[in-house]
């Protein structure tokens, strides 16, 4: 292929490996109760199909970031679609949770091609073709999103589970030989140090973590399981902490948190993503339920899929409307008023749950809520700080809400788990409603904790401000509901 053909060719390319991104989300929540039927396990055990990929998310995406600011990116983008397809492979064929779940493992990988895609488009591309392809980014993630959940529910419905990561393996492989094609090097970046340690201890501390959450319910919250796993987590993360305080090249940038607006939409961000992975899971395993163990809507994973085409829909439509909110809320009230939305979501579906339309309606309400939250903390963040932490600021901001999503995730776990009753794969209408009453506890506290954190601290030195900082915030700003905040290689 010819050099003029190659770069006619990066952004399609670059959109579609995003796309993957989408692909990745949508074999996630609506698809748990089919896998617990396939793999006869209880739905608390299948969450680990969506846990695992959130989890792998969370680490993968500083790493991918930080690889994706040296020599190899292009290296790192093929190695990344290569696991997202063998995760596909392993996941379609897998006979057994611990098999899915590997596969699952490996597709989290590709949640961290965002920032490689992005430095791609930046460095290559031409510079009045930068801003365009980014608001493209956001439109094809959001539409994936969308769409995605619905298509790989009727092929689940349809074809069976094991086509729908087949469907996933096919769209990934093709992306990964147009990558192949198109993708350049950038070979002529100086070389970045990887902080492996950094890797490896926040790995072990999540992992530990997630276990204990997850199997707290069903283990007894005072087991020695449980205590051994916190207490692991506990060491491994504040040794974590540690070590990246005193890192040359740190995995993420914790030193960022001593400005307050930056505390506050980082603490926000992973609040809010509890509460959404509360309602993803909750909502799309409770409307599949059928009626006759005397609660659920006995929908097919296709109409699962369908329910969440609104969080899409008003999520993208109210960060569009971001320069208006700010024009007519007052700032400090916006990230408050957003989480009260979410929390509002979740108290409508806890009391009204009988007829599909109110999960409809509610996720149409979490869509507004996630909206304007996601859009307006990176504006937030990216206002805060200097404008060489720019990247490294809106990086750690997508780390946490990765964090959150997969805490979320993990809570869903078990709590349904402790209200599983023995030897029965479903939990009882208790433990649902519990999911959502948790998701109402966590946005309220997000709403306080929005209101009374720090929003504003000493001006930063925007002296060195490098040009086009405002346009970035605006492309952060567009990216930020879809969970495509670039982690920091602006």
């Amino acid at each position: 292929m010819s050099p003029a053909r190659r770069q006619a060719a990066l952004a399609p390319v670059l959109v579609l490996t995003t796309t993957v991104v989408a692909l990745i989300s949508s074999l996630g929540a609506p698809l748990i109760p089919s896998i617990s039927a396939h793999l006869h396990v209880p739905l608390s055990t299948a969450q680990w199909s969506l846990t695992v990929t959130l989890l792998v998310g969370a680490v993968s995406t500083p790493v991918m970031g930080r690889l994706g600011d040296g020599p190899r990116r292009r290296e790192a983008i093929i190695a990344g679609l290569a696991a997202v397809t063998l995760g596909g492979i392993i996941a379609a064929l897998a006979p057994s949770m611990a098999l899915l779940v590997a596969g699952r493992g490996l597709q989290g990988v590709g949640l961290g091609l965002v920032p490689l895609t992005m430095a791609a488009a930046r460095d290559h591309l031409p510079k009045e073709r930068v801003h365009p392809t980014i608001a493209l980014l956001s439109v094809a993630v959001a539409a994936g999103v969308g769409i995605g959940y619905p298509v790989s529910g009727l092929i689940a419905d349809v074809l069976g589970l094991s086509a729908a990561f087949w469907f996933g393996v096919v769209v990934s492989g093709l992306t990964l030989l147009c990558a192949v094609a198109v993708v350049p090097s950038s070979g002529g970046r100086p070389a970045v140090k990887l902080d492996v340690p950094g890797v490896l201890l926040f790995s072990a501390g999540l992992v530990a973590l997630l276990l204990a959450i997850a199997d707290g319910q069903g283990w007894g919250w005072s087991s020695p399981a449980v205590i051994g796993l916190l207490a692991a987590a506990a060491a491994a993360l504040t040794a974590w902490v540690f070590q990246q305080l005193h890192a040359r090249a740190p995995l993420v940038e914790l030193r960022l948190l001593r400005h307050p607006a930056v505390l506050t939409g980082d603490v926000c961000a992973m609040v809010l993503g509890v509460a959404m992975y509360l309602y993803l899971s909750g909502v799309t395993e409770y409307i599949q339920t059928p009626r006759a163990t005397g609660y659920g809507l006995s929908a097919s994973v296709v109409v699962a899929g369908l329910s969440l085409v609104p969080l899409s829909v008003t999520s993208f439509a109210v960060s569009r409307a971001l320069p208006w909110l700010n024009a007519h809320v007052p700032p400090r009230a916006l990230l408050p008023l957003g989480s009260l939305a979410v929390a509002a979501a979740g108290t409508f579906f806890a009391l009204f749950h009988a007829s599909l339309w109110q999960a409809f309606v509610m996720m149409a309400i979490l869509g507004v809520g996630i909206g304007s939250t996601s859009a307006a903390i990176p504006g937030l963040i990216v206002r805060a700080v200097p404008g060489s932490e720019t990247g490294s600021a809106t990086g750690f901001y997508q780390v946490v809400r990765y964090l959150g999503f997969s805490l979320g995730s993990a809570l869903t776990a078990s709590i349904l788990a402790g209200h599983t009753p023995p030897g029965q794969p479903l939990p009882a209408q208790s433990g649902y409603l519990l999911v959502f009453w948790a998701g109402v506890a966590v946005g309220a506290a997000a709403a306080a904790l929005a209101w009374f954190l720090p929003t504003r601290g000493g001006e930063p030195d925007r002296g060195k401000e490098q040009p086009g900082d405002e346009q970035l915030a605006q492309e952060d700003a567009e990216l930020g509901p879809t969970g495509l905040v670039v982690p920091g290689w602006h």
